[in-house]
């Protein structure tokens, strides 16, 4: 499929790009080639390239901020359709829409400046607000879901829909959109207003804490497994002596051990290896099933 063809009159030509490793693409420093990937830069844009890859019968994949993602070593084949080139933010009153593409980061210190409150513990999570929102991302008692008040998404036929809240369906690092795959485009998060240099202070505070206790330092998805009730998965791992454990170069964390790490040139291959150990491990032990929090995409 010559795909520079196919867009020419959707997307420039460095919009699009063939045989993209995606290990430029995730936090993870991890994955194959993307047989394309292209950046639309407007709602529109990204439209236009659903319909088309539809009338092409395309396999696509939608890419946010490549956190919480593992590549397989084959890649992906089709089209990767990156969100990051969404990049529009405005503020009215305590609301706030912004495109899906934004950081989270910059959205929450988008929210500061302004002098609105709600966001101070999701600041420092790793990717866009788009895929926060997908699986409603988390940190220090505070949700997505306690902040989104509607999600505009983008269907494979390239349809534009309005989702509020409820029809989200929320649950524990969970949304609909897990489950039907419309392309998140557009936020609109309901925050409070606050005294703009007590709600910097408390950012500053909650990334001090991250510094402190996390390998920030290292390519990792955040944390890699879903905390089971009853019970805290770095704890479990810590426990068992598994701290800086490694499978090639994927890597327990010294720092954190419930922060999978690539030190240096890991492959899925490692890292899938590496995780399916803990798994068996805390099985084993505890009597606890660990389900992941990443999400493992791409040909096997």
């Amino acid at each position: 499929m010559n795909y520079y063809e196919i867009f020419s009159n959707i997307l420039s030509e460095n919009q699009i790009k063939l045989n993209e490793p995606m290990s430029k693409h995730t936090t993870f420093g991890i994955g194959g080639i993307a047989d394309c990937f292209v950046q639309p830069e407007t709602v529109s844009q990204l439209q236009q390239v659903v319909k088309i890859l539809k009338k092409y019968n395309s396999p696509i994949f939608i890419l946010g901020g490549g956190a919480n993602l593992l590549v397989r070593d084959k890649g992906i084949r089709g089209v990767v359709i990156s969100t990051v080139g969404l990049k529009n933010i405005e503020c009215k009153g305590n609301k706030i829409s912004v495109n899906s593409g934004v950081s989270i980061a910059k959205v929450a210190h988008f929210a500061a400046k302004n002098g609105l409150s709600g966001m101070e513990e999701l600041s420092g999570i790793p990717g866009s607000i788009g895929g926060g929102v997908f699986m409603n991302a988390g940190a220090y008692g505070g949700e997505m879901s306690h902040i989104v008040e509607n999600v505009t998404t983008c269907d494979f036929d390239g349809n534009l829909k309005e989702y509020s809240n409820f029809e989200i369906d929320y649950n524990y690092r969970h949304s609909v959109f897990m489950d039907n795959g419309d392309i998140i485009v557009n936020v609109t998060l309901t925050l409070k207003n606050g005294n703009i240099n007590e709600i910097k202070q408390k950012i500053n505070e909650y990334n001090s804490r991250r510094r402190e206790k996390q390998p920030l330092d290292k390519r990792s998805a955040g944390s890699t497994f879903k905390r089971p009730k009853g019970h805290f998965v770095g704890k479990m791992i810590e426990e068992l002596g598994l701290k800086g454990f490694s499978v090639g170069d994927a890597k327990v964390s010294t720092k954190h051990a419930g922060f999978l790490i690539n030190d240096g040139n890991a492959s899925c291959e490692d890292m899938l290896a590496l995780i399916g150990e803990i798994q068996r491990r805390v099985k084993e032990t505890y009597k606890v099933d660990l389900y992941t929090e990443v999400q493992v995409i791409g040909e096997a």
